[in-house]
C-alpha cells in the first residue's frame, strides 16, 4: 500500500459506523472516473470499501491495467473504448446509476488518491440531513489537511472567482471532484463538457435547475503522484475558456 494512503487513512480505519451511516452508505453509489490510475486505484477502492459497498469505476479509455485492477478490487467497472474526458465519464456513471433504480445518492470521487472515504460519507450525511440536492466539497473551508501547493491555490481561486461570476453560484472551491448529489438531481445535471470544465458546468446547471446546495470542508491530499496527474496552468486557462464559451 502506498505510504500516503497509510498515513492519511490510518486514523479512520477502525472507526465503527452507526446504523444510520450504514443505511446512508447502502443507498449511495460512488462514481470513480479514472484514466491510467493503475498505481493507486486499488488503494482508492480499498478506502471507499471501508464505508461504501456500491462503487462504480468508469475507465475512460485507460491504456494500462486500471480497469482490471479496479474490478479485482471489488468495483463495478464500465469501460470507454476511447479517452473522451472526465466529464463524459461522470455522465456515463450518472446514466448507469439512474438506470439501476436502487440508489438514492451519488458521490463523485477522484481516482488519484486525493479524496478520502470518510469525507464522502460526511457529504452524503449533509445531503440527507439537510434535505439538499447537491453538496460540494471544499479544500478552502478550514481543513488544515489540504496541503494545496501555492501556485495551485492561486489558480483555483481565480477559476473559482470566474466561475462564481459566470454561474451566480457562490462557492469557495469550484473544481473539487468530491461532491454528493441525489440521483434525482443528477438527472438535471446533463453534462456536455467532456473535459475538466465539467466541474464548472455542474455548478452552472445547479443554478439553472434551482437545485438546493451547500458546501462543506473536505481534505484534498497532494502527493508526488497526484501533482504529476494534476491540471497544468494551460489546462486551467482552457477550463475558463470552455466555461465562458458555454455561458455565452
Amino acid at each position: 500500500m502506498l505510504d500516503h494512503f497509510k498515513m492519511s487513512h490510518k486514523s479512520n480505519e477502525l472507526k465503527a459506523l452507526s446504523n444510520r451511516q450504514l443505511e446512508i452508505a447502502a443507498r449511495t453509489c460512488c462514481i470513480v472516473p479514472i484514466y491510467n490510475e493503475v498505481t493507486v486505484i486499488e488503494d482508492c477502492i480499498a478506502d471507499l470499501r471501508t464505508i461504501f459497498s456500491n462503487i462504480l469505476v468508469v475507465d475512460d479509455g485507460s491504456t494500462d491495467d486500471s480497469a482490471s485492477v479496479a474490478k479485482e478490487s471489488g468495483a463495478q467497472v464500465i469501460r470507454h473504448t476511447l479517452n473522451v474526458g472526465q466529464g463524459l465519464a461522470i455522465s456515463t456513471g450518472f446514466k448507469w446509476v439512474q438506470g439501476q433504480n436502487k440508489f438514492t445518492n451519488i458521490v463523485t470521487f477522484d481516482g488519484d488518491g486525493q479524496h478520502m472515504a470518510h469525507d464522502a460519507l460526511r457529504l452524503v450525511e449533509e445531503l440527507e440531513n439537510s434535505s439538499l440536492d447537491i453538496v460540494f466539497g471544499s479544500r478552502f473551508l478550514g481543513y488544515e489537511k489540504s496541503n494545496t501547493p501555492a501556485m495551485k491555490r492561486i489558480i483555483l481561486k481565480i477559476v473559482t472567482k470566474i466561475t462564481n461570476i459566470l454561474t451566480g453560484v457562490k462557492l469557495s472551491d469550484a473544481h473539487n471532484g468530491l461532491r454528493a448529489l441525489t440521483v434525482e438531481a443528477s438527472k438535471a445535471v446533463d453534462l456536455t463538457q467532456a473535459g475538466m470544465a465539467h466541474a464548472s458546468q455542474i455548478i452552472s446547471l445547479t443554478r439553472q435547475a434551482n437545485l438546493k446546495y451547500h458546501e462543506i470542508p473536505v481534505s484534498v491530499l497532494y502527493t508526488s503522484y497526484s501533482k504529476k496527474k494534476g491540471q497544468s496552468i494551460l489546462n486551467s486557462i482552457n477550463i475558463v475558456a470552455d466555461l465562458v464559451w458555454s455561458e455565452t
